[in-house]
């Protein structure tokens, strides 16, 4: 299974456990609201440009297709979730599509409702889950999230057993360094502050990066 197979099975598992009412750390979202994100995003593309506020006019619209989705039993949402994209769908396409654009997006997602609420602790992750996420943070998308920084960033990834991978994800001088798990490393970047990273290095580019927008 890849990633984004293994990650939506497990979020949908934890949809299951906690129910609609449950926090998250994406602001304003109960998982809920996360679950209809994901539900549209996947089978309503004529929804996502005003779920993602890209075209506001249609962002009533996609408020009902929402509320469609919201009205029904809830693990009937849950079990559209866990069921995958449908074929027609452009995540549904091939097994490769959907691991590529899906992987880093359930892995994330999964964890902004496991850290919604106070208590949580860090997964451990098996190696095969590890690597994918190294080789997320190896592609060029997650260069593009530091490409504005002024100077050199590194990721100093621990990957288990005390062993670490090093990814340049921009050149330049003087650099700064984020250490952690790729997990974590991963959710930082997104956004995230329920992260266990480390900065080190330049100051000035250790400021630019906690001033950056950050975001998938």
């Amino acid at each position: 299974m890849t990633l984004a197979q293994r990650e939506r099975a497990d979020l949908a598992d934890l949809f299951d456990e906690v129910g609609p009412d449950h926090p998250t750390l994406d602001e304003g979202w109960q998982a809920q609201d996360l679950l209809v994100h994901l539900l549209i995003r996947e089978r309503r593309p004529d929804a996502v440009p005003g779920a993602l506020a890209t075209l506001p006019v249609l962002s009533g619209w996609s408020r009902r297709v929402g509320a469609g989705y919201a009205g029904r039993p809830w693990s009937q949402q849950v079990q559209l979730v866990r069921s995958g994209p449908p074929r027609w769908s452009v995540f549904g396409i091939s097994a490769r599509i959907d691991a590529l654009a899906n992987g880093g997006e359930y892995f994330i997602h999964h964890e902004d409702l496991r850290r919604g609420a106070p208590g949580w602790q860090p997964r451990r992750l098996d190696a095969t889950r590890t690597a994918e996420l190294v080789r997320m943070l190896r592609s060029p998308i997650a260069r593009r999230l530091v490409r504005r920084v002024p100077g050199g960033v590194v990721a100093e990834l621990v990957t288990g057993s005390g062993s670490t991978e090093t990814v340049r994800l921009k050149d330049g001088t003087p650099a700064a360094t984020i250490a952690g798990e790729p997990g974590e490393v991963l959710l930082w970047l997104s956004g995230r502050d329920a992260c266990h990273v480390e900065l080190s290095g330049d100051p000035g580019v250790m400021d630019a990066l906690r001033a950056m927008e950050r975001g998938m």
